[in-house]
């Protein structure tokens, strides 16, 4: 079996990326744009509205904020960690959105009023409609989290491991049923 290559550097540049795009348009969305004013761009299809989520994703249990921010800093903190044995392309892919999009939101969380971990994060994508009336509000963070979720998913059901191996190339017989 050929010796594969650390992909910690990618998922780390992929997380910087995605956390320097987050922090940029949510800096955008809170300097030009008011709370609750709506933005239509691409004919409707688009608006940009600027709104604060104290929940998790999709406004989903608000007043759990500080749950939510010690569950992103495990996330995190495990992704770090895991980073050390990756060698697959995918799983960098993959865990470099998760991690870009944990740490935006976390930013959001532990800076942004209303204080300490009680953070609001700032959602301002808002798809068909304005103000989340078909689909909620998310933001950069949200997008990349969801993608890597699913991307991890795929790799996951396909068999891929962290070190760039498949399930059955170790004779792994719970991937096969046998």
């Amino acid at each position: 079996m050929p010796v594969r290559r650390p992909r910690t550097r990618l998922l780390l540049l992929l997380a910087a990326l995605v956390l320097l795009a987050d922090l940029g348009s949510k800096l955008l969305v809170v300097a030009t744009i008011d709370r609750g004013e709506n933005v239509r761009v691409l004919g409707g299809l688009l608006y940009l509205t600027h709104a604060r989520n104290t929940g998790a994703a999709f406004s989903f249990a608000e007043g759990f904020t500080v749950v939510f921010t010690l569950i992103a800093v495990a996330v995190a903190a495990v992704i770090v960690r895991t980073a050390r044995r990756l060698a697959s392309l995918g799983w960098a892919v993959a865990l470099g959105l998760v991690l870009g999009g944990a740490v935006g939101n976390l930013v959001d969380r532990v800076f942004r009023e209303p204080g300490f971990l009680r953070g609001g994060v700032v959602d301002f994508v808002s798809v068909f409609a304005p103000d989340g009336e078909v689909y909620p509000i998310f933001n950069v963070a949200d997008s990349a989290i969801v993608c890597g979720g699913v991307l991890g998913a795929v790799l996951a059901l396909r068999g891929i491991e962290f070190d760039g191996s498949r399930s059955r190339d170790r004779g792994d017989d719970a991937v096969s049923g046998g």
